[in-house]
């Protein structure tokens, strides 16, 4: 299944907390669009990139912050991203499911040293609705963003 992108709200971070600036999914592909350097990186676990699907951008990276079933902080992320992302300088805009993994994997990112971090807070699936179930309220496929399920 594939989507396409939508535009709309404003381009700045919505917020900025411990030197990782929030952003929404439309303002994460605006990013990527714009800065050739930037670099999509999905935090989410293999199950949910193989079952659940994934961005199609060009300069996107997977790397798990916990890792499916036991759900453990992956004791080799920084050593991950740094060969995915080669340089502490380069923007990295971190995607989860519904935003929480994101969040504490870039705090974990500035906390070592990256200096450019964006964390996408209605992440991938996006919230809940009232019923359960994501995909409808918010996030990047929401937001008719380009996806593809494997």
């Amino acid at each position: 299944m594939m989507a396409s992108g939508k535009r709309g709200d404003s381009e700045k971070p919505t917020a900025s907390f411990e030197g990782v600036q929030e952003i929404n999914a439309p303002q994460a592909y605006r990013l990527l669009q714009r800065h050739d350097k930037a670099l999509l990186l999905d935090v989410r676990t293999s199950a949910e990139w193989d079952f659940v699907g994934v961005p199609l951008v060009d300069n996107y990276a997977q790397v798990e912050w916990r890792s499916y079933p036991q759900m453990m902080v992956n004791p080799g992320f920084l050593d991950e991203v740094r060969v995915c992302a080669a340089d502490s300088e380069r923007p990295l805009i971190l995607l989860c499911r519904s935003g929480q993994r994101s969040r504490e994997a870039a705090l974990f990112l500035v906390r070592n040293g990256w200096a450019d971090v964006y964390h996408v807070s209605d992440g991938f699936e996006g919230a809940l609705n009232d019923y359960g179930h994501r995909r409808g309220v918010n996030g990047w496929i929401a937001a008719g963003l380009p996806w593809i399920q494997c």
